[in-house]
């Protein structure tokens, strides 16, 4: 099967998946054709090229709550930089996060280019929207909540999506899913997804 550029558009609108740093993948150029029967251990190899090899997640924090209360701050000081440490790097998504994730094994069998791609370009749309609307203003944390549910894959729990709640300048209680998923393994928490539904 092939599919070419209009085809994957299609493929990535309909995508639940979302989240990530600000690491841009780039879409087939237009014209050219993708072969969608690459398989997939080779796909993995190709998305892994030139990547510094990891087994464990890096920076983030020893807890959710900790995660949780130091994006909060940094949103408040709109410090991009300490946003973007705390969400899972290409390198960590490459061997940590796909090799379980279920739309990257059958019947899905998603390749990471673009589970990677959609992954990023709805966290950084959803981190833009949070900047934009909250960034440098005064946020007290007051709580949140990821739901009861909680996926396990592989070494892998994914907790969310997440509402939080906190009081602003005005002494306003504003209630958001300010991100949408956290990532845990070996102890250590970072995000997953900075998409968000804030209307």
């Amino acid at each position: 099967m092939r599919l070419n550029q209009l085809g994957w558009l299609a493929l990535l609108a309909g995508l639940a998946a979302c989240g990530g740093p600000d690491i841009r993948a780039e879409l087939p150029a237009s014209g050219r054709v993708v072969d969608s029967a690459l398989p997939r251990e080779e796909a993995l190899r190709r998305f892994r090229d030139g990547l510094p090899s990891v087994d464990t997640l890096s920076g983030g924090a020893e807890s959710r709550d900790a995660l949780v209360a130091a994006f909060v701050r940094a949103l408040a000081a709109a410090d991009t930089t300490a946003i973007y440490r705390m969400a899972i790097s290409r390198s960590e998504f490459a061997y940590l996060y796909y090799p379980t994730v279920a739309q990257g094994l059958p019947p899905y069998n998603l390749r990471p280019d673009l589970l990677w791609f959609t992954l990023t370009e709805h966290s950084n749309q959803g981190l833009g929207r949070a900047l934009k609307l909250y960034g440098g203003k005064p946020m007290t944390l007051v709580d949140y909540d990821c739901g009861k549910g909680q996926q396990r894959e592989g070494e892998n729990t994914v907790y969310g999506p997440c509402v939080v709640r906190w009081r602003d300048a005005d002494g306003d209680t504003v209630a958001v899913r300010l991100f949408n998923q956290v990532l845990e393994r070996g102890g250590r928490f970072k995000f997953l997804s900075y998409g968000n539904r804030l209307d």
